[in-house]
């Protein structure tokens, strides 16, 4: 119950560190009729895209959620577990592909929510990833970055599996980096053999990879990860391996040199909870640029991935219905003046572990300013295809030796989260869904 709390200081935090992404606009739109309270997430890598290429189906549904101006009919926040690029960027593309026009405010990657974990802003963080890493940590709000490279440099000897790499002639003397103090790892890299034995490296030598490795170092210093996407969909017909994958092979690298299990800070991206409250955040805001003036009270989560999207979609419903239970429960009880005797507490199962959450120490948001459900959609132009995997009619039969777990080593699997609210072909069909549920014409 104590995650399921609300802390206004926190909730101002995560306020405050999107305002100036997005203001509201000054003009209100008109609409002729009374407009409905829901918002649109959207996956784009297997929903809109299929790596560079995009999803017929996603240029005419976009076609309908703009109107002849290109002003969008309804809140759209686009959220993926991509995270090796600026916000704005992926806005360019994203407007080039889908020939309507995307601003950053409306996107969202799996890095965003590290704008509130202010508490190591200032410290000396390891990036791991590829892209832009260093903009990407600076713009999140971290002042003293270091990337893998730098530790390549400083330390030449370090990174020794390409026999073209090392060193020829004479070994160069190290040239000392300030301690690390946390571990930022952004995405998937290029080099996976290098960031593997350089990040094990740091969190071995307490921060300090010129030195000797210490197993008595535990536990490690913090590390934070974002996206967890075990696999994801490009122009393949099979997918691809994602950073979660690099994550698996961090995790028992770790653990078959120490003994010890890797420990994260905080695990950010899909299927987290914080995720999906900074993308509801996000959502509020562009309904106040529409001049809506209803709170929002459905959010439709659609992607490809039964194990990132919905799954994480679900939870985020389980936690807004735990939400709605925990604010009756103490409505109640002030209105008896007492503890409500008949009143139940959340059943274990609904109760959030730090890792569901994200790593947040808190939930935030008032209950009032919360939506009523988050509906999940399932497409089957991605990773879930109807031709290769049918969605089990009993949800404990998932996990079975022909359907693995892939979500996150710390999520614990409950096999209905992965069951999505729907299941259409593709984001047309997806939208044409939505519109029908909420009573809106989609013309």
């Amino acid at each position: 119950m104590q995650r399921l709390r609300c802390f206004k200081s926190f909730w101002q935090l995560l306020r405050s560190s999107c305002e100036g992404a997005a203001k509201q606009a000054t003009s209100s739109r008109c609409y002729s009729h009374d407009p409905s309270s829901f918002g649109l997430l959207f996956d784009i890598d297997g929903v809109l895209v299929r790596g560079r290429t995009p999803i017929p189906a996603a240029k005419q549904c976009f076609r309908n959620l703009v109107d002849r101006h290109g002003k969008y009919k309804v809140p759209v926040v686009f959220v993926t577990n991509a995270g090796n690029c600026m916000r704005q960027t992926k806005a360019e593309h994203l407007s080039h592909l889908l020939e309507v026009e995307v601003s950053p405010d409306q996107v969202m990657l799996s890095h965003s929510p590290l704008r509130i974990f202010t508490q190591f802003h200032k410290k000396c963080v390891l990036v791991s990833g590829q892209g832009p890493v260093e903009e990407v940590a600076h713009n999140l709000g971290f002042e003293d970055v270091v990337t893998i490279d730098m530790v390549r440099e400083a330390y030449p000897v370090l990174d020794m599996v390409d026999h073209n790499r090392r060193p020829k002639d004479f070994i160069p003397p190290n040239k000392d980096l300030r301690p690390i103090n946390a571990i930022i790892l952004f995405g998937e890299p290029i080099r996976w053999e290098t960031n593997l034995q350089l990040i094990i490296d740091v969190l071995l030598t307490n921060g300090n990879p010129g030195n000797t490795w210490t197993l008595t170092q535990y536990p490690h210093i913090p590390v934070l990860a974002c996206n967890m996407d075990l696999l994801w969909m490009a122009e393949a017909k099979n997918p691809r391996f994602g950073h979660g994958m690099f994550l698996v092979c961090l995790e028992n690298l770790y653990k078959k040199v120490t003994g010890y299990d890797l420990k994260y800070e905080a695990l950010i991206g899909k299927p987290s909870v914080v995720t999906y409250n900074y993308a509801e955040l996000l959502i509020r805001q562009q309904a106040e640029k529409l001049g809506w003036n209803k709170p929002v009270k459905t959010l439709y989560a659609i992607g490809d991935n039964p194990m990132a999207d919905i799954y994480g979609a679900n939870l985020y419903n389980r936690y807004l219905q735990a939400s709605k239970h925990a604010n009756a429960k103490v409505q109640a009880k002030s209105c008896r003046g007492g503890a409500d005797p008949t009143a139940q507490s959340v059943d274990d199962h609904r109760k959030m572990t730090s890792a569901e959450m994200g790593g947040a120490t808190v939930a935030y948001g008032s209950e009032e300013d919360l939506p009523e459900a988050c509906s999940s959609i399932l497409v089957c132009t991605g990773v879930y295809s109807r031709d290769q995997q049918e969605l089990p009619s009993d949800p404990a039969q998932t996990v079975t030796e022909q359907h693995i777990f892939h979500g996150h080593r710390d999520f614990r699997f409950d096999p209905t989260l992965t069951q999505p609210s729907f299941v259409v072909q593709d984001v047309k069909e997806a939208v044409e869904l939505v519109f029908q549920q909420e009573g809106w014409p989609l013309e």
